[in-house]
């Protein structure tokens, strides 16, 4: 794998050397060192660097927020500002730039090198979706269907929850207590299933229009998945179990996207169960190595024909077999476009009746307070 490259933007020379030191001991090309804007991108046209870091105030008309503007307009290559102003007007004027990382000065190595990967990661997987939109912009008769679907999948739970809420109201008397708790149980699933199907449409929306983004935070990995699963645990039918296992740093704080995390695995998930209408084990593994973690989901349901592998994480596509199961073909589709966000892959084993299994591998990086 060929080194990145990077290209300092610094008008202070001994902290430039210093910063191209770091960097050359993490193991980055550094292309050149430039202290003004104009000359930032004379060079940037020049030698195509990977990656920008660049100090907000630098010699010349322009300053580090103009230029870095220009950069990403011109030549669509990601920036990070390495600067010693944090105050809120300088933050607000690089956060509109779209900037894919702020490190204030002094920084440690390890931050420093955190920082260039998570941006790397961040420009790859927003370069991966641009690309993924082309072939996926949804055509009339798709809007069409994708409306048609949702009215029709939001009249069912409606119909159920005006059905038990009637009874609960004219019949509260004659009712058994299990009875009611099963018009209550009626109801919050119906309510369950119009959320997420409003969820996919609008995650559907954001992914159509490019505005789905990848926020990377601190996450501690082991207790958000346990609380996943615990919650997963909630909602089994009697017909199923959820294992759950994790293997890795109990206490390691993770850079991920827990917004699009949840997207992934609930997901994965909710069609574990769903798609394993007799019951049986639903396996819920996540294993930390050192340099990606591997989240694998797998179910021993109906499986997937192997004609619909290709289809898979198509929008509005579901395999031939799924009867009467409910759905609209949209989670995978969603799911792929949040894997993508992390700079990750997902993966498929299946057989028909023999269950399906789920891979998910994104890179691990973890938080630099996690670090210090």
């Amino acid at each position: 794998m060929s080194e990145v490259k990077i290209l300092i933007v610094e008008d202070e020379l001994l902290i430039a050397k210093g910063l191209a030191r770091k960097l050359q001991k993490l193991g980055y090309e550094v292309v050149d060192i430039v202290s003004s804007g104009d000359k930032a991108i004379e060079r940037v046209a020049e030698t195509q660097p990977d990656l920008v870091l660049m100090d907000i105030v630098i010699k010349g008309d322009m300053d580090g927020i103009e230029t870095a503007e220009l950069i990403h307009k011109r030549y669509n290559i990601p920036v990070i500002y390495v600067t010693a102003y944090a105050d809120d007007s300088t933050l607000d004027r690089a956060e509109k730039t779209g900037s894919y990382g702020y490190l204030l000065k002094p920084y440690k190595e390890r931050e420093l090198h955190a920082t260039i990967k998570l941006a790397l990661r961040k420009h790859q997987a927003q370069l991966e979706v641009e690309k993924n939109l082309e072939k996926v912009q949804l055509s009339k008769e798709e809007k069409s269907r994708l409306l048609s679907i949702a009215s029709h999948d939001l009249r069912t739970p409606l119909s159920a929850i005006q059905m038990s809420a009637d009874l609960l109201e004219n019949y509260d008397q004659k009712l058994t207590t299990d009875k009611k708790i099963k018009h209550f149980q009626r109801i919050k699933s119906a309510i369950k299933n119009m959320n997420q199907l409003l969820e996919d449409v609008l995650m559907l929306s954001l992914t159509e229009s490019g505005k789905m983004v990848f926020k990377p935070a601190p996450v501690p990995l082991k207790e958000y998945a346990s609380n996943l699963a615990e919650s997963f645990q909630a909602i089994l039918t009697e017909k199923h179990s959820l294992e759950f296992n994790y293997n890795g740093d109990n206490r390691a704080e993770l850079m991920l996207d827990e917004k699009l995390l949840n997207h992934i695995l609930g997901n994965l998930l909710s069609n574990a169960i769903k798609y394993s209408p007799d019951g049986g084990t639903v396996n819920f593994d996540i294993t930390e190595e050192t340099e990606k973690i591997v989240f694998r989901v797998k179910d021993a349901g109906i499986g997937l024909p192997p004609e619909y592998k290709d289809k898979l994480f198509q929008a509005f596509e579901r395999a031939a077999n799924v009867g009467d199961i409910k759905g609209t073909g949209l989670g995978l589709s969603i799911v792929k476009q949040a894997v993508d966000l992390h700079g990750g892959q997902i993966t498929v084993e299946s057989e028909l009746g023999m269950g399906t299994t789920f891979t998910v591998i994104i890179p691990r990086v973890e938080s630099s307070e996690n670090q210090s």
